[in-house]
């Protein structure tokens, strides 16, 4: 992406829809941005003092809309699944740019989950009241204008737009041109549901039809958005996090680790092991690397199991020595160490301790999420104490780091960082704080 600094006499063939001028008009991709994002600060005005009930009402709606409207939605997405094909995208994203019947219910669900959860906005962090009198309040009130910006993932679309409305904010999505015609439906279907129910439309905007530039420019809109979510792979990630002027909510890459115990239990960890890299390869929670002690009975078990279930195994030269018969392994080197697959393929290394192991994690974790599998408390115990991610496992798949699964209802992505928000981000990672310091006349001495 270049800086939108460069880019100040760019015009498109748009309808500015701030001054209201005739379609054809050509107008700065800047200043088109800006209105949208003034449109969200006052909508996020009227969604922030929105009471719970309304709010649960606009979110059903909107679950019942997505499945009235799926043979639409549908029709959108084979548009740009075909395109995606055509233009040689990877399978792993191609998973993640697809809708079905099935997948637009779950949305449905996991909307109407959003409105079964307690309502974060006003609940009370902490307080106290001073020898003085004066009586404090935390409270947790909206971020105010959330801006996400992702790629081939039409399912984020309206998990965003569920977190921001229960929480209380407005949001501008970038959803990247791979979803184009998807994304234009779910938006479509979302603003149209907002309005039926007594809610602002524009809480729920995009800036998809201004490209690149008009994702520069929200980048740079400090001021007018509040805060700034990328979701999607490392250049995405590194490109906001590194151009960006507004606060970014850096989410993770998902370089994740199970370390295999020489204690772990085979049966448990063919299981775990399958569920964590075949279920869904293509996804963020995915294991990528897995590093087994040279006394784990469960080993060849389970390195036969990936095998059979179609992953390729990049292996160091101690697990290519055990490895069973009918089992083929490339070799591994730094690449595989540092890579996320996201596809059927998984970087196996041999370590002789814990320690080890979690050295390996340090080297080269993203942060998101590392499993052990074991029957040994002490381990599991040094395990969680020495790993620097933003979950750790003991005994469970590592497709347990979601939102839905967690019972935060959905995500808006997994923080890997450590500021204010870390690991699946929720209603409550979508707001901050405000003091209430009430009196009866104090003054400071």
């Amino acid at each position: 992406m270049t800086d939108v600094t460069t880019q100040q006499t760019a015009q498109q063939a748009i309808t500015d829809p701030e001054n209201g001028d005739q379609p054809g008009t050509p107008v700065n991709v800047e200043q088109a941005v800006h209105a949208i994002a003034d449109r969200a600060r006052t909508a996020s005005r009227v969604i922030a003092r929105a009471n719970r009930s309304h709010k649960d009402k606009a979110l059903s709606a909107i679950g019942e809309a997505l499945v009235a409207n799926q043979e639409a939605i549908l029709r959108a997405n084979r548009q740009d699944l075909e395109a995606g094909r055509s233009n040689g995208t990877s399978n792993a994203l191609l998973d993640r740019l697809s809708l079905s019947e099935e997948r637009i219910a779950g949305l449905a669900a996991a909307l109407e989950n959003l409105a079964g959860l307690p309502d974060p906005v006003g609940t009370i962090e902490r307080g106290q009241t001073l020898p003085n009198g004066v009586r404090l309040r935390q409270i947790h009130v909206p971020l105010g204008v959330v801006a996400a910006i992702y790629e081939a993932r039409p399912n984020v679309t309206v998990d965003i737009a569920g977190l921001a409305l229960k929480s209380g904010n407005a949001v501008i999505l970038r959803g990247g041109s791979a979803a184009a015609h998807t994304n234009a439906a779910l938006l479509g279907i979302i603003r149209d549901a907002l309005d039926r129910t007594g809610l602002p439309a524009d809480a729920v905007q995009t800036v998809d039809e201004f490209g690149r530039e008009g994702a520069n420019v929200l980048m740079k809109a400090r001021g007018r958005v509040d805060v700034l979510i990328p979701r999607g792979g490392h250049d995405l990630i590194q490109t906001v996090v590194q151009n960006a002027a507004v606060p970014v909510i850096e989410t993770g890459e998902g370089n994740v680790h199970i370390y295999l115990d020489e204690s772990a239990d085979e049966e448990m960890a063919v299981d775990i092991l399958l569920n964590a890299k075949t279920q869904r390869p293509s996804v963020c929670n995915t294991v990528e690397t897995l590093l087994v002690h040279r006394d784990a009975q469960a080993a060849p078990a389970v390195l036969e199991a990936l095998s059979r279930a179609g992953v390729r195994i990049h292996a160091d030269s101690r697990i290519q020595a055990i490895l069973p018969q009918g089992v083929t392994a490339d070799t591994a080197n730094d690449d595989d160490w540092a890579r996320e697959y996201m596809d059927l393929d998984i970087a196996v290394a041999m370590v002789d301790t814990v320690d080890e192991a979690l050295e390996h994690i340090r080297t080269w974790s993203t942060g998101h999420t590392e499993a052990i599998i074991t029957n040994n408390l002490t381990h599991s115990e040094q395990f969680i104490a020495g790993v620097d991610s933003a979950a750790v496992i003991v005994n469970a798949s590592t497709r347990f780091t979601d939102g839905g699964e967690l019972g935060l209802g959905a995500e808006v992505g997994i923080s890997t960082q450590k500021m204010h928000a870390r690991g699946p981000m929720g209603l409550r990672e979508l707001t901050t704080t405000k003091w209430i310091i009430q009196g009866d006349g104090q003054i400071r001495r």
